[in-house]
């Protein structure tokens, strides 16, 4: 992406808190040198991150849920007069790199990183108190590994660098540079916790350490490192909540974009859009935490962590670690621990969880087999980890029906990898060619 538009967007963002496609600076607003040369500039710019990869229709969290619930069958359109989500759940050659709901993902996963990386470049020259700039540095390194970590869910490759005709690396590079930035805050918040002096500069919800793990453990499990995976999942602390805090001033985006209404697009039905044999037990304790069981005609059916402007989303689940650990066993052959880990998903209630999501659901009691296991991880993570946009990236791991399947119907993702957006291909020659699907 160019240098300009990214200094440009994200000062405007974080330093006048105008539109979010502002293009020019306010006259009054700080200037970059002034920000990057100020520890109170950096803190600020550490400030703009949350808002910008959760704002409303243009962030990163409204893009992700869409593009992968719409993508795999997860969610429908309601109103075929929103075009973009429309051409998204179409599937296949509909989706084209003019898609708004790309070009936002796409952007905001852009800006969020590079402004990331003027904090990281910056934090240790600028900061001298050591609290102060671990947490800096610390808050930084998360969203600049969920940036990175979003792209390579959605996209084969992605410039890493910020620069004019900024060159394309692997999903599997983007994976691997996220899991770097994050042992390496890991390293200094273990050593230099942050201080109340920063905690108390930054929106409330997210848990540091925790988090850090969390996100190692998820992106070493893409990537396949499974022990790494493992480890890091066995460090969160499953009781902890740390989430994304929203108001009425900064809304949920998915509630007040889609569940809060019956315009957008809506859960496909109370089975999560599953099918035969991944269909939900009826029992499952989660199809009521993350539905409506008898909407009216103005009630979306989707509920989960989108029910109100000020519901908090989490960064992670308990139940995202626990079947981390689940399938980085089985992929392994250790089919004892992954059963465990498995078990302690399926028998948890809503009481047992810090968030409510419990299946309530008798252990495991299937073929001890590392398919017929892995069937039963993937069915979970589609139950437990429903409207969080993991779908995409999940069926292509599990080698599910894509969308070179004959009939095409039987696809159960009708994309692989989203199309590069025009923004960047007419900016950047270092842009490849579209995945054909």
């Amino acid at each position: 992406m160019k240098k300009l538009l990214i200094i440009t967007s994200l000062l405007a963002l974080t330093l006048t808190q105008n539109a979010c496609n502002q293009e020019y600076l306010n006259p009054s607003a700080a200037s970059e040198v002034q920000v990057v040369n100020s520890p109170d500039g950096l803190v600020t710019l550490v400030n703009g991150l949350q808002y910008r990869y959760t704002f409303g229709r243009t962030g990163v969290i409204y893009n992700a849920v869409t593009a992968g619930g719409l993508a795999t069958r997860e969610l429908r359109v309601l109103n075929a007069g929103n075009t973009d989500e429309l051409f998204l759940e179409q599937g296949f050659a509909s989706v084209q790199g003019s898609n708004a709901v790309v070009r936002n993902l796409w952007t905001s996963a852009q800006l969020t990183r590079a402004t990331s990386d003027i904090v990281l470049t910056n934090a240790e020259r600028v900061i001298a108190d050591p609290g102060l700039r671990s947490g800096v540095i610390a808050y930084a390194s998360i969203f600049k590994a969920l940036s990175l970590g979003t792209l390579a869910q959605f996209f084969q490759q992605a410039p890493i660098t910020t620069g004019t005709n900024a060159p394309f690396v692997s999903r599997e590079q983007l994976l691997r540079s996220a899991i770097q930035q994050l042992e390496t805050a890991a390293t200094l918040v273990g050593t230099t916790p942050p201080s109340a002096a920063f905690t108390a500069r930054v929106p409330v919800g997210i848990d540091i350490p925790n988090t850090i793990q969390a996100l190692i453990a998820r992106y070493a499990l893409f990537v396949g490192d499974f022990d790494k995976a493992i480890a890091a999942a066995g460090r969160v602390t499953l009781t902890v909540r740390s989430s994304f805090a929203f108001d009425d001033n900064t809304q949920n985006p998915v509630f007040f974009t889609a569940f809060g209404n019956t315009n957008v697009f809506a859960p496909t039905n109370t089975n999560f859009g599953l099918t035969g044999a991944l269909a939900p037990d009826p029992t499952d304790r989660r199809i009521a935490f993350y539905t409506r069981a008898n909407p009216t005609a103005t009630q979306n059916l989707g509920t989960g962590f989108y029910t109100a402007n000020n519901a908090p989303v989490p960064v992670y689940l308990p139940g995202e670690i626990l079947l981390i650990r689940a399938e980085a066993f089985a992929r392994k052959n250790d089919l004892t621990n992954a059963v465990t880990e498995l078990n302690r998903v399926l028998t948890k209630t809503p009481a047992q969880d810090a968030w409510g999501v419990g299946a309530g659901l008798p252990a495991y009691a299937g073929p001890q087999t590392a398919n017929d296991i892995l069937l039963q991880i993937y069915e979970n993570r589609q139950i437990e980890l429903a409207y969080q946009g993991f779908r995409l990236e999940d069926s292509r791991r599990f080698s599910r029906p894509g969308p070179d399947t004959t009939p095409q119907a039987n696809a159960e993702r009708t994309r692989n990898f989203l199309p590069y957006p025009f923004t960047e291909r007419d900016n950047n020659t270092s842009t490849p060619v579209d995945p054909a699907n």
